[in-house]
């Protein structure tokens, strides 16, 4: 049996990544802690554009060609992609919500007034919506849909199934991380 890079057979989830996401909460905390105003707007920018790249890119990119290719191909894709995107997605939901959190306080925007304040808690609702949905309901149907696809005989009509409205609601965040840049932008030009 071959090995990928890290030493773990393909298409197997390679646990070691649990190391990298605690380190990733620690930095997070330690940002938050330092308080230095750059560096927590820098965590979150950077966690903010790698999440919305990811969702964008799968939802509107990944998943369209997948549905297209045969079940073997789809497979084959899938059962290297989950073991990686089963710890990054998660972590980079957390650490993006949670330092926009602590930006928005630290910068004002929590003391503003109404109407402003209603920008705020659109952007809490929207960053609420996603989390739920890609820590609720995205991870626990990406994880049943991998445990499937790496079985000896996989029950195509199951991965069909969950794969089909996994990709609407992947669409769906892609949707709603354009929205929340739209927020986000419209709170930096000025409320």
């Amino acid at each position: 049996m071959s090995l990928s890079a890290e030493g773990v057979p393909p298409g197997r989830i390679n646990y070691f990544n649990l190391v990298w996401s605690a380190l990733a909460i620690i930095v997070m905390i330690g940002v938050i802690v330092w308080g230095d105003l750059h560096a927590l707007n820098f965590l979150h920018v950077g966690a903010g554009l790698l999440w919305t790249g990811i969702d964008l890119f799968m939802g509107f990119v990944i998943g369209p060609v997948l549905r297209s290719v045969p079940f073997e191909m789809r497979r084959a894709v899938m059962t290297r992609l989950t073991p990686r995107t089963i710890f990054i997605l998660p972590i980079l939901a957390i650490i993006t919500g949670t330092t926009g959190w602590y930006l928005a306080g630290r910068m004002g925007y929590l003391e503003l007034g109404y109407p402003a304040f209603w920008w705020i808690v659109a952007a809490l609702v929207i960053i609420t919506i996603l989390t739920i949905q890609g820590i609720g309901i995205l991870l626990p149907t990406q994880i049943r849909v991998y445990r499937e696809m790496v079985k000896p005989q996989p029950d195509v009509s199951r991965v069909i199934a969950l794969s089909r409205w996994y990709f609407w609601l992947v669409a769906s965040q892609g949707v709603m991380q354009i929205a929340i840049i739209v927020i986000m932008t419209k709170m930096r030009a000025g409320l």
